[in-house]
């Protein structure tokens, strides 16, 4: 059972409220505890060591998949535990590979750029933006309805008007889905262009996300070790 503890000698531990503590133990982030003759509940060692592994997990996946996995540890059910462990590292993994898609994208798009000039265009109709793009009308009406492009409209005739921004987004997408980039990917570049203002911005606000999916990725490499050591402990690997 290990060494009994106070419930309050274990939260100051983690430097948590008392409630907090038993509000782990109903979550399974803690195993479940015994009670004495009298009701009071009865904290060991083992708790102490369960706590500190459900924060380096959550530290490094977050609470909720720290919650399945602490849970399931605590119920027996190992597989249901690496399950959550692997689709959270599932997520981590995608957002790694968008994250490199768009910086290809973008650099893409730069090298188009210092190719092409720099002429601006007012309230081009689809029929002009079609033919400077190189596309029919009905694939730019196709973009739209995916959020792609945001024409305006002639208050007089509701046709639709695209400023000088809006035919710079059509080029990006024509030249990404000649690419076949997914639209899933040219939508996360069009954002990120429209939030940033430049391709340049953009790749300086990725540099800094793969430093954060750096540190993420190595938060959750101490987790899995932490998790490690608690399982061996539980004796639930070889």
């Amino acid at each position: 059972m290990g060494n009994r503890l106070r419930v309050i000698d274990l939260a100051r531990s983690a430097g948590i409220s008392v409630q907090q503590v038993r509000n782990y133990v109903e979550m399974g982030l803690l195993p479940p505890v015994e009670r004495t003759a009298s009701g009071y509940r009865i904290f060991t060692s083992a708790h102490a060591e369960a706590l500190a592994t459900a924060r380096e997990v959550a530290a490094g996946h977050g609470w909720t998949t720290a919650r399945i996995v602490m849970s399931a540890v605590h119920n027996g059910d190992l597989e249901g535990a690496l399950a959550a462990l692997d689709a959270s590292h599932a997520r981590l993994s995608r957002e790694r590979s968008e994250l490199a898609a768009v910086h290809d994208v973008l650099e893409t798009v730069l090298a188009q750029q210092a190719t092409s000039s720099a002429t601006a265009h007012r309230g081009m109709r689809i029929g002009q933006v079609a033919c400077a793009v190189g596309v029919r009308p009905p694939v730019l009406r196709l973009w739209e309805s995916r959020g792609l492009l945001r024409p305006d409209r002639e208050p007089s005739t509701g046709y639709r008007l695209y400023s000088g921004s809006e035919l710079h987004a059509a080029h990006v997408i024509a030249l990404l889905r000649r690419g076949n980039y997914p639209l899933a990917t040219v939508n996360a570049v069009l954002n990120e262009l429209r939030t940033t203002g430049s391709p340049e911005r953009v790749l300086s606000e990725l540099t800094h996300r793969a430093r954060d999916l750096h540190r993420r990725s190595l938060d959750r490499l101490r987790a899995s070790a932490a998790l490690h050591t608690y399982l061996n402990q539980l004796g639930h690997t070889g």
